[in-house]
C-alpha cells in the first residue's frame, strides 16, 4: 500500500508515454517549436511494463495513460497490450485525433474509459487553440468511441472570454449522448501565460448551466475529482474540476509518472523522484515511490495556498502541462 503522512491511500497511476503531440495547444505547449525529448530518454515498453507493475504490487487499482498525446508513440499497441494484462481499470486521456485509427486496440485493450480533451465545438476557434485544422476528425471519432459502446468523457478547459459561451452547447451534447462532459479551471503550469482573470470558476460554470437546464447533483465517488451533475431528460451528465476554488486535496490518490520516469506526488509538485535512471542502474525502486509520497504535501503540492485571485503564475515552480502528463 502506498500511503502518505496524511493517510492519503494511492492506487491510481497517471502514466504519461510521451511529451508529443500532434496538437499544439496554448495553455498545454508553451511554444510551435517545442523540443520533444528524445526516444531513449523515454521510458522503454518493457521499463513502463516493470514500474507498472511495481505500483500494481503495491495496491495500484487503476491506471490512465496520458501525454503529450500518448496515442502518437508508434509502439503505443504493444503498450496497451502489456497493461491490459494488469489487473488494473485501465483508462486513456486523448485528444482524440489517432482513435479511428487504433479503435481496435482500444477495444481488444479493454478500456474503462477515454477521456477526450475538446475545447470548443466551433472549428475556427479549435485552430485557434490548438493550431491545427483537426476538429471534425477530433468530433466524428468521439462519435466513433459512442457508437462502439466505449464509455467516453469530454474534458473542456473553460478560459473567461475565449469559450464560456459555450458551457451550454457543450451541455446540449448530453442531451443525445450518453457522455459526461468535465469543465476543468483554467490551472496555472510553466510557459501557459496564466493569469487569474482567465479562470472561469465553478460557480459561474454552474450558474451559467442553471440559467437554462435543471441540474441535480450526483453523489460523489471515491476519491472524486469532479463534482457531477445530471440533467432531466439526458442521457449523459456533466461535471466540474474546481482545482483552483475549490480543491479536492483531503481524498487525493493520484500518482503522476512523467514520460521521462520522474515521479510526481502531485500535479503542482516542484520535486520529482527519477525512477528510470535508478531502474536503468538496477536500484530497487520502490523505496524512492514510498519516500516521494511520504514527501507530499497536504494539498497543491505546497505551492498555492489563499486566495487563486492573488496568485502570481511566476513563483510557481513546475514542468508545462505537457511535460507532466495531466
Amino acid at each position: 500500500m502506498i500511503e502518505d503522512r496524511f493517510g492519503r491511500v494511492h492506487d491510481y497511476l497517471r502514466l504519461s508515454l510521451t511529451d508529443n503531440c500532434n496538437l499544439r495547444c496554448f495553455y498545454c505547449m508553451p511554444e510551435e517549436n517545442y523540443a520533444f525529448a528524445p526516444h531513449a530518454r523515454l521510458m522503454q515498453p518493457a521499463e513502463i511494463d516493470h514500474l507498472a507493475r511495481v505500483f500494481v504490487d503495491q495496491g495500484v487499482r487503476k491506471i490512465r495513460l496520458t501525454g503529450g498525446e500518448p496515442l502518437v508513440r508508434k509502439d503505443a499497441p504493444a503498450i496497451i497490450r502489456a497493461l491490459a494484462e494488469l489487473p488494473v481499470q485501465l483508462a486513456c486521456t486523448t485528444n482524440g485525433i489517432r482513435v479511428d485509427e487504433m479503435i481496435s486496440d482500444i477495444e481488444a485493450a479493454g478500456f474503462a474509459g477515454i477521456n477526450v480533451s475538446l475545447d470548443t465545438l466551433q472549428a475556427g476557434k479549435f485552430f485557434k487553440i490548438t493550431r491545427r485544422d483537426l476538429f471534425h476528425r477530433v468530433r466524428n471519432n468521439i462519435s466513433l468511441l459512442l457508437e462502439r459502446g466505449i464509455r467516453t468523457k469530454i474534458n473542456v478547459v473553460v478560459m473567461k472570454g475565449l469559450n464560456d459561451d459555450e458551457i451550454n452547447d457543450f451541455i446540449a451534447l448530453t442531451r443525445e449522448w450518453p457522455v459526461e462532459v468535465r469543465f476543468i479551471e483554467f490551472m496555472p503550469f510553466s510557459g501557459n501565460r496564466w493569469t487569474s482573470n482567465q479562470v472561469f470558476t465553478y460557480r459561474e460554470i454552474l450558474e451559467a448551466v442553471n440559467a437554462e437546464y435543471e441540474t441535480n447533483p450526483l453523489p460523489a465517488e471515491p476519491n472524486e475529482t469532479a463534482r457531477r451533475f445530471s440533467i432531466p431528460g439526458h442521457q449523459g451528465n456533466f461535471s466540474v474540476i474546481s482545482t483552483m476554488t475549490a480543491p479536492f486535496c483531503a481524498g487525493c490518490n493520484r500518482i503522476r509518472l512523467t514520460a521521462d520516469g520522474k515521479l510526481k506526488n502531485c500535479l503542482f509538485s516542484k520535486s520529482e523522484t527519477d525512477l528510470l535512471s535508478a531502474l536503468r542502474r538496477g536500484e530497487d525502486v520502490l523505496l524512492l515511490i514510498m519516500e516521494n509520497i511520504r514527501a507530499k504535501a497536504r494539498e497543491l503540492g505546497g505551492q498555492m495556498t489563499g486566495n487563486f485571485e492573488n496568485l502570481d503564475a511566476r513563483s510557481i515552480e513546475n514542468r508545462s502541462m505537457i511535460n507532466i502528463g495531466g
